[in-house]
C-alpha cells in the first residue's frame, strides 16, 4: 500500500481479539483496490463472517478478473449467500462496505458501497462530499438490487475517506457516562468535524489524531464495537 498510493492511513481498532470490522487490499496488473468493511458481529462471530466476505472479494477480483466495483459487489453477494446456504441454519449474517477502484494507467476512480459511504475532502475547497452506497447488505436482502458504481472526479491532494460505523457510534463525552445512564455517541457530524479539522496533515499523523480523540472521547468506557478507519491520499 506504501507503493500504492501518495499516502495512506489505517485506524484499525477490534473490539475484541478478533473482529468483524476488516480492511482490504488488491492489485492487479490494471488496477488497486481498497475497501473498509463491517460485517454483522464482532469477536469470534464477526471474524468467521469476515472470513468469507474477505475471500469473497479476492475470488471477484482476482478469479474473475472484475473491475467495476459494483459488479465486484454483485459477484461478492453471489459467493457469500451461496456459502452461508451450506449452512443448516438460516444464516442472515452479511457485511456493509465501502469499496474503491483505481485503474493503474489511467487514473480513472470508481468507488460502490453497501450501506456504507465514501467522503472525499478536496485539497483545493476543504469540503467534504459524501457518495452514499446503496441501502442494502452484502448478504440475504429481500429486495436485492445491483450495486451502483460512482465515477469520482479526484485531484492531486484530495483524500478519500472509507470507514464502519464504530468510530461514530462509540459513547463518551466529559461526563464519561455509561450507555444506560445516557452517554452519548460521538455522532456523524462531529466525525466530519474532525477529519475536515486535520485534514491538512499526513495521513498517518491524522489516524494518530483520530485514535487520541476516540480514547479521550471513550475515557473508562467500554468499547462499543469494531473500529476501522481507511484514508488514501491521491
Amino acid at each position: 500500500m506504501k507503493n500504492a498510493f501518495a499516502g495512506f492511513g489505517i485506524l484499525y481498532l477490534p473490539k475484541d481479539i478478533v473482529a468483524g470490522d476488516f480492511y482490504w487490499f488488491e492489485e492487479t496488473d490494471t488496477h488497486r483496490f481498497i475497501a473498509s468493511a463491517d460485517c454483522t458481529g464482532h469477536g469470534v462471530p464477526g471474524a468467521m463472517v469476515s472470513v468469507v466476505c474477505s475471500n469473497a472479494l479476492t475470488k471477484s477480483v482476482q478469479e474473475d478478473q472484475i473491475t467495476d466495483p459494483g459488479s465486484i459487489l454483485d459477484r461478492t453477494r453471489e459467493i457469500v449467500i451461496r456459502q452461508f446456504e451450506k449452512s443448516k441454519s438460516n444464516v442472515k449474517d452479511g457485511m456493509d462496505i465501502s469499496l474503491l477502484a483505481i485503474n493503474k494507467n489511467t487514473g480513472e476512480t470508481l468507488w460502490a458501497g453497501a450501506h456504507n459511504p465514501i467522503w472525499i475532502i478536496k485539497k483545493s475547497k476543504n469540503e467534504l462530499i459524501e457518495i452514499k452506497g446503496n441501502k442494502q447488505p452484502i448478504g440475504n436482502f429481500e429486495s436485492a438490487e445491483p450495486f451502483k458504481t460512482h465515477p469520482i472526479n479526484c485531484e492531486t491532494g484530495d483524500r478519500l475517506y472509507m470507514f464502519s460505523d464504530g468510530f461514530a457510534d462509540q459513547f463518551g463525552g466529559e461526563d464519561q457516562l455509561t450507555r444506560d445512564q445516557g452517554g452519548k455517541k460521538f455522532k456523524t457530524k462531529a466525525f466530519k468535524r474532525k477529519l475536515i479539522e486535520t485534514a491538512h496533515k499526513k495521513p498517518q499523523e491524522q489516524i494518530s489524531e483520530l485514535e487520541s480523540t476516540l480514547h479521550k472521547w471513550r475515557g473508562n468506557l467500554e468499547q462499543l464495537d469494531d473500529v476501522c478507519v481507511v484514508v488514501i491520499l491521491i
